[in-house]
């Protein structure tokens, strides 16, 4: 393990706690919403993906974060350690968002190449990191008009906002992550490629929030959504 690598845990361990300690904080003081609160440490937790490519060269070390997040989002969540990201009627969305980024990490990321197809990874996380958060901001306070599906429900508004923010999420990644420093074995996608894998992987990370129950959008959109850029990878 590099030097860089040992900063990386500690300062992956010290961002998680120090972000959950604030919002609760910050949350309670301030009378913040528990889905704001939530919503909060839902991106910032989804953005230390970006971390984790910076501080590490390896996977068996740079999957160690999430993966003991599983266990931790687990005892935090049926203990209600943090009031501001945990309630009764919570789903353990935080289990499974730390479970799909850990399964991605596995399956993409090959930080000593030949080739590293991890943006699409990451792209699928990002669209899990910022349109599912702002599906739930937006359709909450503004989505009248509602949809059902599997007996649960969704707002057409909240879905929209689903697919302009994965939209982006998705483009920017696939745009800046590729034949970069923090991926130097993954080549950089064309642009009609590039436009297709935004399309379609849009589309499927909105229809998999709009079809999933109870949290389970947190494990389906990253999953589902990456394994469709797979295929599209050129």
């Amino acid at each position: 393990m590099s030097r860089l690598e040992i900063i990386g845990l500690i300062v992956s361990y010290v961002y998680a706690f120090s972000l959950m300690t604030i919002v609760e904080a910050a949350g309670k003081r301030l009378r913040w919403p528990q889905d704001l609160s939530r919503k909060i440490i839902h991106i910032g937790a989804g953005m230390w993906v970006w971390g984790i490519l910076w501080f590490f060269d390896e996977l068996r070390w740079g999957i160690i974060p999430f993966a003991t997040f599983i266990l931790l989002n687990y005892i935090f969540y049926k203990r209600q350690t943090f009031s501001q990201m945990d309630t009764e009627k919570s789903s353990p969305g935080t289990v499974y968002f730390a479970l799909a980024i850990t399964l991605l990490f596995l399956w993409l990321w090959r930080p000593a190449g030949p080739i590293d197809p991890i943006p699409v990874g990451i792209a699928g996380i990002m669209a899990m990191t910022w349109g599912d958060a702002f599906a739930g901001l937006i359709g909450r306070r503004y989505g009248r008009k509602q949809y059902q599906f599997f007996g649960h429900y969704r707002s057409y508004i909240g879905s929209a906002a689903m697919a302009a923010f994965s939209l982006a999420a998705i483009w920017l990644t696939l745009t800046f992550l590729p034949d970069s420093a923090l991926a130097p074995f993954s080549p950089a996608i064309g642009m009609a490629d590039r436009l297709l894998m935004t399309l379609l992987g849009a589309a499927v990370a909105t229809f998999a929030e709009a079809l999933s129950p109870a949290g389970t959008d947190n494990l389906t959109v990253p999953i589902l959504t990456s394994f469709f850029l797979w295929l599209l990878w050129p």
